[in-house]
């Protein structure tokens, strides 16, 4: 039987409209056309990263959020808080945790997030990120260390996230069951595809996962 389910974070759990919106406004183009090329990478199967390419050709990223930093030491740049919640959240947590389930968050996030992601007071039992654990989503090892905090065997775990490539097939390749969420570009993308049938479940919103994830057992 499922006895932990496990969430991913970016456009899972937070809403990363917010995020994208600021990233435009500072590299100086609008926020439809930045979101509409984030858009185009998702269908194109490259990475997010590559939107900034494409927007501002040779940008060095890590220097434009360090520089954003030094601009705005107290602002939330690219980052998120509680107001970024997806509605349905709080109440989805709850809903498994009060059923029996071990909820655990754990996403391709960095070290800032780990702490935005603590002070929300979400009703999980850990928080976990990429950088804190120093390896990322598709690596089979991030999934270990997932198996790993949830003191479970991996077939006991239900995976939930956005993205075929990231979430579905390397939580599948580690044993786990899966969920697709149709949120973000992403999600309405990748739930498109024929590689979404890999998914045991595939979702418009937390509603209802306790009932389903018993039923995965």
């Amino acid at each position: 039987m499922i006895k932990a389910v496990v969430f991913d974070v970016g456009e899972t759990l937070i809403d990363e409209t917010r995020i994208w919106s600021r990233w435009a406004d500072r590299l100086g183009v609008t926020r439809l056309t930045f979101q509409g090329v984030l858009g185009g990478m998702a269908a194109l199967g490259r990475s997010h990263r590559d939107a900034f390419e494409v927007v501002r050709p040779g940008l060095d990223v890590e220097a434009e959020i360090e520089a954003w930093k030094a601009d705005d030491p107290e602002g939330l740049r690219n980052n998120f808080d509680a107001d970024d919640l997806y509605p349905d959240v709080r109440e989805g947590l709850a809903a498994l945790r009060a059923a029996g389930f071990q909820v655990i968050i754990a996403g391709n996030q960095p070290v800032e997030a780990f702490e935005a992601l603590r002070l929300m007071e979400l009703p999980v039992d850990s928080v976990h990120t990429s950088d804190g654990w120093g390896v990322a989503k598709p690596a089979p090892e991030f999934f270990a260390k997932v198996a790993a905090v949830a003191g479970v065997t991996p077939g006991e775990i239900l995976y939930v996230g956005d993205r075929l490539d990231n979430d579905v097939r390397p939580a599948r390749a580690a044993g786990m069951r899966t969920a697709l969420l149709r949120r973000g570009p992403w999600g309405f993308l990748h739930a498109e595809r024929p590689e979404a049938a890999e998914a045991d479940l595939v979702l418009d919103g937390l509603a209802g996962l306790p009932g389903l994830a018993r039923e995965l057992g």
